[in-house]
């Protein structure tokens, strides 16, 4: 028998399931750049999801019946309070991890972009604590950083070198 989602949704027991735990999760994920080299990232609060207190790159869920980059948009406008100058698509990871005893499963949609660094702020205080730029040279450490980091690094490291013509061969 096959149910709508409306269906499935008004079944006892299903109106509060969660994202990336009761079912496959889809995050637009996004590494902004100054077109100098530097990178944004966020250290998260102990409000998010998971991993608090870890430097990350930008991401969010995907809204039901939202488009990709209309997401990708929001929430770097939510998040850092500026606008996309350019943005490509670097690819998608399969991300299955344990966060506090539970199985996850996440489809992450990686972008690069550019935005402009006058204009960057913490635009949710609630999850972000604080933003720094980076550069390759002084990347936070492992320990410091959100799990998925040296796997989105590792990834796309031949990719960001071309795009971004800059050194990353220091990326670990």
């Amino acid at each position: 028998m096959c149910l709508t989602a409306c269906e499935f949704e008004s079944r006892p027991g299903h109106h509060n399931m969660k994202k990336g735990i009761d079912y496959t999760g889809i995050t637009v994920v996004f590494l902004c750049h100054d077109g100098n080299g530097r990178f944004i990232m966020a250290k998260r609060s102990n409000q998010c999801r998971d991993e608090g207190d870890k430097w990350d790159v930008g991401a969010d869920s995907l809204d039901f019946d939202e488009q990709v980059e209309r997401a990708l948009h929001r929430e770097i406008k939510e998040e850092y309070c500026t606008d996309v100058i350019n943005s490509s698509y670097l690819g998608f990871r399969d991300v299955h991890r344990i966060n506090e005893g539970h199985k996850t499963h996440w489809l992450a949609l990686d972008h690069l972009v550019q935005v402009s660094k006058d204009q960057v702020a913490i635009g949710e205080p609630h999850k972000i604590v604080e933003l720094k730029w980076f550069n390759l040279e002084n990347m936070p450490d492992a320990i410091s950083s959100h799990s998925q980091l040296p796997i989105f690094w590792k990834k796309y490291k031949d990719e960001l070198k071309n795009q971004l013509q800059v050194p990353v061969d220091r990326v670990n």
